[in-house]
């Protein structure tokens, strides 16, 4: 892993953001972020383009994976060095312009009360009847199998603390990440709450598939069974 400039001192709130092959996007999100939260931390997967050129170009802490190694291994990297320059508390969120910055402060508010907070994105009316169907399959299974109730186990605009993190650290380094942080705040009974984000899309939809559903729930349950 190779570390750029902007890095700070320390800090005692951080926000994480991994990204690939996002040079286009990457520097209005992280301006965006900035006006809420000082230390921002991007996570270069490996990317093709000029994503931490641009990264670098807003001060923001830049580290980077030479290979393309996925987003929860891409989190990982960038919580890790938060946390060993003191960070506190935790903002995750994706570099692609879907996570409206402006939200930061409510994500970091909800932790004066909570463990964690997780995003829940609004439904919106174009979204695929098999699509609807799939996400309340797979929050039904999280309810049954893990007692924890939410409306979106895939949003990946999260917050959480320091302690927490330390509890629902994740092996997966692909997008399972999202739900794997989940299971882990409901077997550790971390205390949680919601909030309400609005759905951007960019371009078009890139969100979880019927394959990615099917193996969602695949995992839970041997999450379920077997750990």
């Amino acid at each position: 892993m190779a570390k750029s400039s902007g890095d700070p001192v320390s800090m005692t709130t951080a926000v994480v953001i991994p990204a690939h092959n996002e040079g286009e996007r990457i520097g209005p999100v992280i301006r965006a972020a900035q006006k809420h939260v000082e230390n921002i931390i991007v996570v270069d997967d490996g990317s093709e383009d000029d994503t931490a050129r641009r990264a670098e170009e807003t001060g923001a802490t830049v580290l980077r994976h030479r290979v393309n190694l996925g987003k929860g291994a891409a989190l990982k990297t960038g919580c890790e060095y938060a946390l060993q320059q003191g960070a506190e508390r935790l903002v995750v969120m994706d570099a692609d312009g879907q996570h409206n910055p402006n939200k930061i402060p409510e994500f970091l508010a909800a932790l004066q009360q909570h463990d964690i907070a997780l995003g829940a994105r609004t439904v919106p009316d174009s979204m695929p009847l098999v699509m609807l169907v799939g996400n309340k399959v797979i929050n039904q299974t999280l309810s049954t199998l893990y007692n924890i109730t939410i409306t979106d186990s895939q949003c990946g605009y999260r917050s959480f603390t320091a302690a927490a993190y330390q509890k629902i650290r994740w092996e997966a380094l692909n997008y399972y990440v999202e739900m794997e942080m989940v299971i882990k705040a409901g077997k550790k009974r971390l205390k949680y709450t919601q909030i309400p984000i609005e759905t951007i899309y960019s371009d078009k939809y890139k969100g979880t598939t019927v394959l990615d559903g099917l193996m969602i729930v695949a995992k839970m349950i041997g999450w379920r069974l077997f750990k």
